[in-house]
């Protein structure tokens, strides 16, 4: 007597398998992938503006008025780049207050149409006049220039404040003229 055969079991063929395999990995990405993606950078981004004018009123409500100013004008460099991701343009503003504040002494940042374009917000009270300049470099690239003026000591000089922003979106280091002023 012969013992019996158990039949083995079917298989998948390899074309099942990778629609198997191929769709347990492509179907998730597509499902959260592109949904999460856009829920992360725009809460990323609204933690990053929250941050920046937390950030930026807590340095104009105490300590050095070179960090306000540090922090701005990267800030406000920051803004021109986004604006002109969104619109293709860069924009000048300012210059804003009008006048340099004097004596290291917080003054009301004026409403100002193009620092709202741009979403520059440094907070309710400061120390420095903030400004956009857009000129082109020698090869005809434009290149914008972000500027934060203030008297800290009341003597008519200056302390100036910059940082440049290139074509491709490149930020140069602050550079500081007369911080002391």
């Amino acid at each position: 007597m012969s013992s019996p055969v158990t039949p083995e079991p079917p298989r998948r063929s390899w074309n099942k398998r990778w629609v198997l395999i191929l769709g347990g990995l492509v179907l998730p990405c597509f499902l959260f992938g592109g949904g999460v993606v856009l829920l992360y950078l725009k809460r990323m981004q609204e933690l990053e503006k929250s941050t920046d004018t937390a950030f930026r009123t807590e340095a104009n409500a105490g300590g050095m008025a070179g960090d306000e100013a540090r922090v701005n004008v990267i800030a406000l460099c920051d803004a021109v780049q986004m604006y002109r991701s969104e619109s293709g343009l860069f924009l000048a503003a300012g210059p804003t207050p009008r006048e340099v504040p004097k004596g290291a002494q917080p003054i009301p940042f004026p409403e100002d149409e193009a620092f709202e374009k741009l979403g520059f917000t440094p907070g309710t009270a400061v120390r420095f006049q903030y400004q956009v300049v857009v000129q082109e470099d020698p090869v005809g690239e434009p290149e914008v220039t972000c500027y934060a003026r203030g008297d800290q000591d009341g003597d008519g000089q200056n302390s100036v404040y910059s940082v440049t922003l290139d074509a491709n979106g490149m930020t140069s280091p602050v550079q500081v003229e007369r911080e002391d002023e």
